[in-house]
């Protein structure tokens, strides 16, 4: 009788301990495009972009990851979000205050950065298409592009002239007062 206690006490801390070591296993997973946010301040306006930060490990990833001339959510999973708390002028076109969703379509030399109302929405439709419902775009800007160094995952910064997208070797520079 003595035994079978001892024999199920020590399974019962052995099938405690699997799946302890399990499960903190699994928690250390980090996602293959974790989410980030970066705040700032520009002329008194707060803005903040949530988005998702993809790796480019070892892909091409402007012409053919993100193909030229084709709408793409400007990061990864649901939409890149942009915040501001005041209007600001973009680019010099005035956006009002509120939360939009972020489109990028890029060429070799430029980009046009779209303000869609929509927000929340997950990135792409079937067949890799933009999530983006044109009736609600509040305003596009094309800005030219720029040489940037190597950034494995895509990243947001902001600054007091604007902010920029930066990933791969390219930054797309955006323009804020």
């Amino acid at each position: 009788m003595k035994k079978a206690f001892q024999f199920k006490a020590i399974a019962t801390f052995v099938i405690a301990f699997l799946i302890s070591a399990t499960a903190m296993a699994q928690g250390g997973k980090v996602p293959a495009s974790p989410r980030e946010t970066v705040t700032g301040s520009i002329n008194g306006a707060n803005i903040t972009i949530d988005y998702g930060s993809p790796a480019a490990k070892g892909r091409k990833i402007y012409g053919e990851l993100v193909p030229y001339g084709k709408m793409w959510r400007a990061g990864a999973n649901e939409a890149t979000k942009f915040t501001t708390d005041k209007e600001i002028t973009v680019e010099g076109k005035k956006l009002p205050a509120g939360s939009y969703s972020v489109f990028v379509t890029l060429t070799d030399k430029d980009a046009v950065v779209t303000f869609n109302s929509q927000v929340g929405q997950w990135g792409i439709k079937g067949g890799g298409i933009a999530n983006e419902d044109p009736t609600k775009d509040v305003i596009a800007v094309t800005v030219k592009t720029k040489s940037a160094p190597m950034a494995e995952r895509l990243k947001y910064v902001i600054s007091s002239k604007g902010f920029e997208l930066v990933w791969d070797t390219i930054s797309i520079p955006v323009s804020i007062k």
